[in-house]
């Protein structure tokens, strides 16, 4: 139920007046007009004269950030005019809600969507820029793209994605100077991250000969991995900042940032590759010089416009504790992203097999694989032509991506509520069972041995995301909210009594919970010894990783034979 924005002072408490006359009543410790005032991120539902169900704990923001008020969390019913609610008010009212929320989840998505397609154009213009160089650099720079994303992008992406949790999480219980504490210490981890991908990446040219790719492309493919790896931690912290910002609802800002780097990316592709003529190497370096335009430039913009100033209070020392129970929401939170990422990269490995990259390409929009004729005759200029081939396998997957899309945009739709709600272990489970227990082996059978080819493996992921999508809904609509929400207040490091807060039952006029915007750690705090002892010990570990990924490389590379260089041919004198 819609709460009216009227506020009244009664005592110590902050009183609300619902839309059906009764009155909801949440002590915060003051008067402040401005901490009173309820976010519309956070709303009060229910009504007792209706007969729905009035929320006995809930939380809410202050709409002036600057605001020292603590969150309401107990509160009761304590009078109610005489007023009656009929059910055509009733349902005049959940209709304004429902609109008020779709208008505001419309504001929030459209730019977000926006933004999400400025970032994988970046990659897309490049691909296309190399178009005019040939099938075989082509194929280098389209298979070096999926390796990037299978073992960078997706794992900086799925850690970043923790976020999604913790932030909006510390930002709906006003902890407001935690945010920053937050993003120290996720710096620090998804910078440390970036070791172990570089160990991967570094030894793609040795994986792609093993699983019988050509030479050329894969020397090519290693040259494109090398020149960007430097670029991997701009694109990281990206999705940090992109991730810090969408949280508090600010999302143009990577529109605009988006804008810049494409047409950086765009000028750049231009002068390394048709001016200077740097090939592969080129593309590589304007795909790198723009993601870490990306970086820079939101940056400046969150600096230059304030957006830091009420979540950051300087490097703390903080940073370094809790990284247990960061890494217990991180590490599902990228398992979930990179298991469903994962699986339509190996897609694409498996089409290229199967002799249907074509239509492959056509379905998933990858050009992975195009070393292969037919995709040699699709890909000319850097303008893609569907052949009459293609169009005819493509054709019967129209009506499949139809209900496919259904059930997959209630699957995500479901993920991001499981990472809203920290159950981010019960996502990676089941996107794992989903994806590559049920998925992918029914993809496989249906592509290979009944030769459907990519309707087959098109058909298999069908039936995964009804499976999913399903599964989702069920658990969600059996989670506990009420536990849900008291982890997320520890979560977010809020402080209540240990006999109050954690009871989360159903009382009226239960008032006494303690709120403080101190830090309240969520595990175990070290010391200082133990601090330099475990962080520096992961940061050797992460070293050492790299140390054997550069090992590796040198022992398995094989080195290029040298051609003799040819004698010149002496003529012998005649006397």
């Amino acid at each position: 139920m819609h709460l009216n924005r009227n506020l009244f002072s009664l005592q110590n408490a902050n009183v609300w007046t619902n839309d059906c006359t009764h009155v909801f009543v949440g002590t915060n410790g003051n008067n402040d007009l401005n901490s009173a005032k309820l976010s519309k991120r956070f709303q009060y539902i229910g009504c007792g004269q209706c007969g729905s169900k009035m929320e006995e704990v809930t939380t809410c923001i202050p709409v002036n950030p600057a605001s020292k008020g603590n969150p309401p969390i107990y509160g009761s019913i304590i009078s109610k005019l005489p007023a009656e609610c009929g059910s055509f008010s009733r349902a005049r009212r959940w209709m304004s809600v429902e609109i008020e929320e779709m208008v505001e989840i419309l504001k929030l998505a459209g730019p977000m969507f926006i933004s999400m397609l400025m970032l994988m154009l970046i990659s897309f213009v490049s691909t296309v820029f190399c178009g005019h160089l040939g099938k075989t650099e082509l194929a280098a720079v389209t298979l070096a793209t999926s390796v990037v994303n299978i073992t960078g992008i997706s794992i900086g992406t799925g850690l970043a994605s923790a976020f999604d949790t913790v932030i909006s999480q510390i930002f709906g219980s006003n902890n407001l100077k935690y945010v920053g504490v937050i993003v120290q210490r996720g710096i620090l981890i998804l910078l440390l991250s970036c070791f172990p991908c570089w160990a991967l990446l570094i030894n793609t040219e040795p994986i792609l000969l093993a699983i019988h790719q050509s030479p050329e492309v894969s020397r090519l493919t290693q040259l494109y991995v090398r020149i960007f790896m430097p670029a991997l931690p701009a694109c990281f912290m990206y999705q940090l900042q992109g991730r810090y910002l969408q949280n508090q609802g600010i999302i143009w800002p990577q529109v605009i940032t988006g804008v810049v780097g494409n047409l950086l990316n765009a000028i750049t592709n231009y002068t390394f590759l048709y001016q200077l003529n740097l090939g592969v190497a080129g593309s590589a370096a304007a795909n790198t010089i723009s993601q870490y335009t990306l970086a820079i430039v939101i940056y400046v913009y969150i600096i230059w416009r304030g957006l830091h100033k009420a979540t950051w209070d300087g490097w703390s020392r903080d940073c370094l504790q809790e990284w247990g129970p960061f890494l217990y929401l991180a590490v599902p939170s990228m398992l979930m992203m990179c298991l469903e990422w994962w699986t339509y990269e190996i897609g694409v490995f498996m089409a290229v097999s199967s002799r249907v990259c074509c239509s492959c390409q056509c379905e998933d929009g990858e050009c992975s694989g195009c070393w292969e004729h037919r995709a040699g005759q699709a890909v000319w200029q850097g303008l893609l032509h569907l052949c009459k081939d293609v169009i005819k396998k493509a054709a019967p997957l129209l009506l499949l991506y139809a209900f496919h899309h259904v059930f997959d945009a209630i699957a995500v739709l479901m993920g991001g509520v499981v990472r809203g709600a920290g159950k981010q272990m019960v996502g990676a489970v089941s996107y794992l069972v989903g994806y590559y227990i049920i998925g992918l082996p029914i993809a496989v059978s249906l592509m290979f041995p009944f030769k459907m080819c990519i309707l087959g493996f098109r058909i298999g992921f069908f039936l995964c995301s009804i499976l999913h999508s399903v599964f989702l809904i069920v658990y969600m609509c059996k989670l506990n909210w009420k536990q849900t929400t008291y982890e997320a207040l520890v979560r977010a490091g809020v402080q209540s009594l240990k006999e109050n807060a954690p009871c989360l039952e159903k009382t009226q006029g239960s008032n006494q919970t303690l709120w403080t915007n101190e830090l309240s750690p969520v595990g175990v705090v070290l010391s200082v010894r133990h601090l330099v002892l475990r962080r520096g010990l992961a940061v050797v570990i992460m070293l050492l990783i790299l140390a054997i990924g550069i090992v590796t490389n040198q022992l398995l590379t094989v080195p290029l034979p040298t051609m003799p260089a040819p004698q010149a041919h002496i003529t012998p004198s005649i006397p």
